[in-house]
């Protein structure tokens, strides 16, 4: 296995701010087709982009696959398409190994990247946006014994060698995620590596460097266009604080200034007109064990960041602080939160993580949580308030989903390299189980949630700016319809034509372009609106101009023209009563 010495050079070039590694190599095709301006994402011709997909995937946690997403590029094509195809997705978060890319210390490992540059090309090619991740959870496997209940993922085995860390244990533990606040060596481990103990932080950005350098020059214009940007850690926490240090000051002293050394990295790289999307104190993410952060001691990022968090409903997980289903609006103040903390500090926001376990004793919940999530991606405000105050909506925030593995229950791996204990079930990790496809019988992939919850109508891009939206999806939970945003009886015309029917409202203030709907599979648009409107495949093309525009999308078959007259009459009023110029 040949591999290549990383040049330490490249780290101190960056880390003060020198010329970017391969700048010059194809610079126009290179340009980034989605950019991070303002608090939004845009195109190339400036309309406002949605990102909307998933994580491939959490087999990058396994050894059964080189620490891999996928077994090779034809199984990435293949996962690719039925990702777009299924789920309508046009974004893929790309989940990256330390311990696969270094695993002796200064040597990364060539024959890993070229597996990774292959694999994520394959979505470049189909046309995603893809944004890689430097992936952890509790540290790293190598921390943990081979009888142990749990495992991790992250840095390589000679990082934990270094640290001479006690004997692993979380005590009495139900769920994986308690080792990060009752195991101490996953707590040391991780205390040192934000500490540079051993140089272990040093040698982590050294190998960033080094990553960052070989994506950048082993794909091709066309491909590193469609590159959004990069996550320089999954999930950060500190491990322990410093005495008189709390969530909210680890984040201002600690974790940003290692943000702006990965930056620095970026740049020298090539990265320089990419995001790093970045991702706030791992706490602040979820609703149960809330911690003080989101940058909040930071005036601002600055342009060349983004706000990228996780969102898991963590009552419903637990079982015990949710009883019953998710309801109309159970998420959307959580969610409001995320887009007033992106907009305090200037920056685009995007949830690159989300998600219900779909086996367990709480995954009945799924359908209905996994429901108000996009619901709170799609909108602030819930659906029985949506139509008297849609103005409060906010933008419409990108989101992946985790995750899309296609190797779902059909994994064969040794827990920490055990041979006797071999995973084979869900996402085998931890017994986790969240991925929302798997292979069929017949060996091709196929949801396992409702098409209606994944397969969505979003506005991929508007020509203008998204004043409101939603969508009501009518996704199942067994066999009850959820129906959260039904159309109000004062817009009797309206509710006529959409019935018991899919549908999805967008407001935008426009200007001159195409404004594009990304359509569900199978979906026959019934459209009413002020502007003109055409079906290209799954998009629908609305054009736009100055003003302020409206449009209704639904399934609801062939409605008489008097019908849709009646129900144009009602939107043009609601909008004229709901929106000033």
């Amino acid at each position: 296995m040949r591999r290549i010495r990383i040049a330490t050079i490249l780290l101190a070039v960056a880390l003060v701010g020198g010329v970017p590694a391969g700048a010059a190599r194809g610079a126009e095709n290179d340009a980034a087709l989605v950019i991070a301006t303002g608090t939004g994402f845009v195109d190339r011709s400036g309309r406002e982009v949605v990102l909307r997909g998933f994580n491939v995937s959490g087999e990058v946690k396994l050894a059964e696959r080189g620490l891999l997403p996928f077994s090779d590029a034809a199984d990435a094509r293949r996962s690719a398409l039925a990702m777009r195809d299924l789920a309508g997705a046009n974004a893929v978060r790309f989940l990256l190994s330390w311990a696969a890319a270094e695993p002796t210390r200064g040597q990364v490992d060539a024959a890993y990247l070229r597996k990774v540059a292959e694999q994520a090309a394959v979505f470049a090619d189909l046309g995603f946006s893809v944004f890689f991740d430097f992936h952890q959870d509790l540290y790293s496997r190598y921390l943990f014994n081979a009888d142990s209940w749990y495992t991790g993922d992250g840095a390589p085995a000679w990082v934990v060698a270094l640290g001479n860390y006690p004997r692993e244990s979380c005590g009495i533990c139900v769920q994986w995620g308690q080792n990060i606040t009752q195991n101490a060596a996953v707590q040391s481990a991780t205390y040192d590596f934000w500490h540079n103990a051993y140089g272990v932080q040093d040698a982590f950005l050294n190998q960033a460097n080094s990553v960052l350098t070989y994506l950048r020059t082993h794909f091709t214009g066309a491909q590193f266009a469609h590159v959004v940007g990069f996550d320089p850690v999954n999930e950060p926490y500190a491990g322990r604080y410093d005495s008189g240090q709390d969530s909210r000051t680890w984040e201002r002293d600690v974790l940003l200034p290692f943000y702006q050394r990965f930056r620095a990295v970026m740049d020298a790289a090539g990265w320089a007109d990419r995001p790093a999307f970045v991702e706030p104190n791992m706490f602040w993410n979820g609703n149960l064990q809330q911690q003080a952060g989101g940058f909040l001691d930071s005036a601002g990022l600055g342009s060349r960041f983004v706000f990228n968090t996780h969102f898991y409903d963590q009552k419903a997980i637990s079982g015990v602080f949710m009883w019953g289903k998710a309801t109309d609006g159970h998420l959307s103040a959580d969610f409001a939160t995320i887009r007033q903390r992106a907009a305090a500090l200037g920056v685009p926001a995007i949830v690159t993580e989300f998600g219900h376990p779909l086996t367990g004793y709480t995954s009945d919940k799924a359908p209905s949580v996994d429901k108000a999530m996009y619901q709170g991606l799609d909108s602030s405000v819930p659906g029985a308030q949506w139509w008297t105050r849609p103005a409060d909506s906010g933008p419409v925030l990108s989101g992946t989903q985790w995750h899309w593995d296609l190797y779902s229950g059909r994994h064969a791996e040794a827990m920490n390299g055990n041979p006797n204990k071999v995973q084979v079930d869900g996402d085998a990790w931890n017994g986790e189980d969240f991925s929302s496809t798997a292979l069929d019988g017949a060996g091709q992939p196929a949801l396992r949630q409702d098409a209606r919850l994944l397969d969505r109508v979003y506005p991929a891009a508007v020509a203008g700016h998204t004043r409101a939206f939603t969508y009501e999806d009518r996704s199942r939970d067994g066999s009850t319809t959820m129906t959260w945003n039904p159309v109000p009886a004062t817009l009797p015309s309206l509710s006529t034509l959409v019935g018991a029917n899919r549908y999805a409202v967008l407001v935008w203030s426009g200007r001159a372009g195409n404004t594009e709907l990304q359509l569900p599979a199978g979906f026959q648009p019934t459209v009413v609106s002020d502007v003109s409107s055409t079906v290209d495949g799954r998009r629908l093309l609305l054009a736009s101009a100055p003003g302020t525009h409206y449009a209704v999308v639904t399934d609801a078959g062939a409605p008489t023209a008097a019908l849709l007259a009646a129900a144009k009459n009602e939107l043009a009023a609601w909008v004229a009563a709901k929106f000033t110029a």
